[in-house]
Protein backbone atom coordinates (compact mmCIF):
# COMPACT_ATOMS: atom_id res chain seq x y z
CA UNK A 1 0.00 0.00 0.00
CA UNK A 2 1.15 3.59 -0.67
CA UNK A 3 1.03 5.92 2.17
CA UNK A 4 -1.62 9.11 1.82
CA UNK A 5 -0.23 12.54 2.41
CA UNK A 6 -1.51 12.70 5.36
CA UNK A 7 0.19 9.48 6.61
CA UNK A 8 3.34 10.74 5.51
CA UNK A 9 2.71 14.04 7.60
CA UNK A 10 2.22 11.40 10.84
CA UNK A 11 5.10 9.25 9.95
CA UNK A 12 7.23 12.92 9.98
CA UNK A 13 5.95 14.09 13.06
CA UNK A 14 6.64 10.28 14.66
CA UNK A 15 10.37 10.19 13.02
CA UNK A 16 9.79 7.31 11.16
CA UNK A 17 9.61 9.32 8.07
CA UNK A 18 12.36 12.13 7.74
CA UNK A 19 12.57 14.90 5.36
CA UNK A 20 14.91 17.98 5.58
CA UNK A 21 13.71 20.86 5.06
CA UNK A 22 10.67 19.69 5.32
CA UNK A 23 7.43 22.49 4.09
CA UNK A 24 3.84 21.87 4.17
CA UNK A 25 3.24 23.63 1.48
CA UNK A 26 4.85 20.78 -0.88
CA UNK A 27 2.53 17.45 0.57
CA UNK A 28 0.62 16.00 -2.20
CA UNK A 29 -2.54 13.59 -1.27
CA UNK A 30 0.27 10.26 -1.59
CA UNK A 31 3.58 11.87 -1.72
CA UNK A 32 5.85 14.76 -1.37
CA UNK A 33 7.82 17.11 -3.69
CA UNK A 34 11.35 17.02 -3.64
CA UNK A 35 13.72 20.05 -5.12
CA UNK A 36 16.56 20.06 -7.49
CA UNK A 37 19.59 21.09 -5.91
CA UNK A 38 21.97 23.82 -7.90
CA UNK A 39 24.75 21.45 -9.06
CA UNK A 40 25.63 18.68 -11.51
CA UNK A 41 27.77 16.15 -12.08
CA UNK A 42 28.47 15.15 -15.67
CA UNK A 43 30.69 12.30 -16.85
CA UNK A 44 33.82 13.58 -18.99
CA UNK A 45 34.81 10.06 -20.59
CA UNK A 46 33.95 9.07 -23.96
CA UNK A 47 33.29 5.75 -22.89
CA UNK A 48 32.28 4.69 -18.76
CA UNK A 49 33.37 2.22 -17.25
CA UNK A 50 31.53 0.03 -14.63
CA UNK A 51 34.93 -1.60 -14.08
CA UNK A 52 36.33 1.75 -12.58
CA UNK A 53 35.59 5.25 -11.33
CA UNK A 54 34.87 7.50 -14.47
CA UNK A 55 36.03 11.36 -14.74
CA UNK A 56 33.60 13.83 -14.05
CA UNK A 57 32.86 17.58 -13.89
CA UNK A 58 30.73 19.62 -11.53
CA UNK A 59 28.24 22.07 -13.02
CA UNK A 60 26.37 24.79 -11.09
CA UNK A 61 22.75 25.88 -12.19
CA UNK A 62 23.05 29.30 -12.00
CA UNK A 63 19.64 31.55 -10.91
CA UNK A 64 19.18 32.27 -14.40
CA UNK A 65 19.00 28.06 -15.13
CA UNK A 66 20.93 26.36 -17.24
CA UNK A 67 19.92 24.84 -20.53
CA UNK A 68 20.52 21.04 -20.95
CA UNK A 69 21.08 19.17 -23.82
CA UNK A 70 19.45 15.21 -25.16
CA UNK A 71 22.19 12.95 -25.41
CA UNK A 72 23.88 13.84 -21.93
CA UNK A 73 23.41 12.58 -18.66
CA UNK A 74 23.30 14.95 -16.02
CA UNK A 75 23.62 13.64 -12.27
CA UNK A 76 21.79 16.05 -9.65
CA UNK A 77 20.67 15.38 -6.26
CA UNK A 78 17.75 16.68 -4.03
CA UNK A 79 17.32 19.84 -2.31
CA UNK A 80 16.23 17.46 0.50
CA UNK A 81 17.47 14.91 2.66
CA UNK A 82 15.67 12.01 3.83
CA UNK A 83 15.56 8.73 5.62
CA UNK A 84 12.89 6.29 5.97
CA UNK A 85 12.74 3.67 9.36
CA UNK A 86 10.03 1.06 7.73
CA UNK A 87 8.96 1.78 4.80
CA UNK A 88 10.28 1.56 0.88
CA UNK A 89 10.80 4.67 -0.75
CA UNK A 90 9.96 5.58 -4.24
CA UNK A 91 10.58 8.86 -6.65
CA UNK A 92 9.27 9.59 -9.81
CA UNK A 93 9.13 12.78 -11.91
CA UNK A 94 6.43 14.83 -11.17
CA UNK A 95 4.19 15.14 -14.14
CA UNK A 96 4.59 19.17 -14.72
CA UNK A 97 8.18 17.87 -15.45
CA UNK A 98 8.01 14.53 -17.54
CA UNK A 99 5.13 16.31 -20.08
CA UNK A 100 8.50 18.78 -21.01
CA UNK A 101 10.14 15.92 -21.51
CA UNK A 102 12.67 15.76 -18.75
CA UNK A 103 13.54 12.17 -16.65
CA UNK A 104 15.01 12.23 -13.41
CA UNK A 105 15.76 8.97 -13.35
CA UNK A 106 16.94 5.74 -15.41
CA UNK A 107 16.50 3.46 -13.39
CA UNK A 108 16.87 3.83 -9.72
CA UNK A 109 13.55 5.49 -8.49
CA UNK A 110 13.07 2.77 -5.75
CA UNK A 111 14.74 2.96 -2.14
CA UNK A 112 15.79 0.23 0.17
CA UNK A 113 13.89 0.71 4.10
CA UNK A 114 16.28 2.19 6.24
CA UNK A 115 18.04 4.66 3.36
CA UNK A 116 18.95 7.77 4.71
CA UNK A 117 20.82 10.84 2.35
CA UNK A 118 19.94 12.83 -0.67
CA UNK A 119 18.84 11.11 -3.59
CA UNK A 120 20.65 11.18 -6.71
CA UNK A 121 18.93 12.22 -9.81
CA UNK A 122 19.77 10.44 -13.17
CA UNK A 123 18.59 13.62 -15.33
CA UNK A 124 18.18 13.08 -19.27
CA UNK A 125 16.14 15.09 -21.61
CA UNK A 126 14.38 14.90 -25.25
CA UNK A 127 14.72 18.09 -25.66
CA UNK A 128 16.31 21.25 -25.07
CA UNK A 129 15.39 22.55 -21.56
CA UNK A 130 16.25 25.02 -18.86
CA UNK A 131 16.38 23.96 -15.79
CA UNK A 132 16.52 26.48 -12.39
CA UNK A 133 17.61 25.75 -9.06
CA UNK A 134 15.40 24.56 -6.28
CA UNK A 135 12.52 23.75 -9.28
CA UNK A 136 10.13 21.13 -7.68
CA UNK A 137 11.29 18.41 -9.37
CA UNK A 138 10.72 15.13 -8.54
CA UNK A 139 7.98 13.55 -5.81
CA UNK A 140 8.57 10.71 -2.73
CA UNK A 141 6.10 8.30 -1.87
CA UNK A 142 6.61 5.32 -0.28
CA UNK A 143 5.20 1.52 0.56
CA UNK A 144 4.33 -0.45 3.77
CA UNK A 145 6.29 -3.45 3.82
CA UNK A 146 4.82 -6.99 3.96
CA UNK A 147 7.04 -9.50 6.05
CA UNK A 148 10.18 -9.11 8.30
CA UNK A 149 13.33 -7.29 6.98
CA UNK A 150 16.89 -5.82 7.80
CA UNK A 151 16.97 -1.73 7.36
CA UNK A 152 19.38 -0.65 4.57
CA UNK A 153 22.47 0.70 6.80
CA UNK A 154 26.37 0.50 4.92
CA UNK A 155 25.26 0.39 1.40
CA UNK A 156 27.55 2.20 -0.96
CA UNK A 157 25.38 5.40 -1.11
CA UNK A 158 24.11 5.09 2.74
CA UNK A 159 24.27 8.72 4.13
CA UNK A 160 25.66 10.52 0.89
CA UNK A 161 26.49 14.19 1.07
CA UNK A 162 26.06 15.00 -2.56
CA UNK A 163 25.46 13.51 -5.62
CA UNK A 164 26.74 10.42 -6.18
CA UNK A 165 28.80 9.19 -8.93
CA UNK A 166 28.69 5.34 -9.18
CA UNK A 167 30.40 3.39 -7.52
CA UNK A 168 29.48 -0.09 -9.62
CA UNK A 169 33.05 -0.43 -9.73
CA UNK A 170 33.21 -1.49 -5.89
CA UNK A 171 31.34 -4.67 -6.50
CA UNK A 172 34.74 -5.70 -8.37
CA UNK A 173 36.59 -5.46 -5.08
CA UNK A 174 34.77 -7.90 -3.49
Amino acid sequence: MILSGLKIREEIENGTIEINPYDESRLNPNSYNLRLHNELLVYTGDVLDVKKPNPYETLIIPPEGLVLQPGRLYLGRTVEYTRTQKYVPMLEGRSSIGRLGLCVHVTAGFGDIGFAGYWTLEIHAVSPIRVYPEIEICQIYYHTVEGDFVPYRSGKYQNNQGIQPSLSWRDFEK
